[in-house]
């Protein structure tokens, strides 16, 4: 099996309209995390809203049979999408799909927003 990471890209962060970007933080976090996930052995894909706007830069990774993690509340920086995409290779390497904290990369501590039991088969 192989980890999604569901990216939202319609997220944006607070100061969004200040900074006058012409993408969303969302979509620009997208953008990194596809980038580090390239030979990461995880797959990406967006999705428009993941509905947690309080804590934009919002992704979800999942795998069948597994608990799915919601992650939020992201600078959107390269680092942020690293952390990300290592975080999923570690989960996908998981049975049920936890991860032992002290394996948790540092740039993912602080920004689990839930945690979803899988689905009955």
């Amino acid at each position: 099996m192989t980890a999604w990471i569901t990216i939202c890209d319609t997220c944006k962060r607070g100061d969004w309209p200040e900074r006058g970007m012409r993408e969303t933080d969302g979509e620009a976090f997208a953008d990194l995390i596809e980038a580090a996930a390239r030979g990461a052995g995880v797959l990406t894909r967006r999705h428009s809203c993941l509905m947690g706007c309080d804590h934009a830069c919002n992704v979800a990774i999942q795998e069948k049979g597994k608990l799915t993690y919601t992650l939020g509340g992201f600078e959107g920086t390269v680092e942020d999408a690293r952390g990300v995409v290592d975080y999923a290779s570690l989960y996908s390497e998981s049975e049920s799909g936890q991860v032992a904290y002290r394996l948790w990369p540092p740039a993912i501590k602080g920004h689990f927003v839930t945690r979803h039991p899988p689905l009955p088969e």
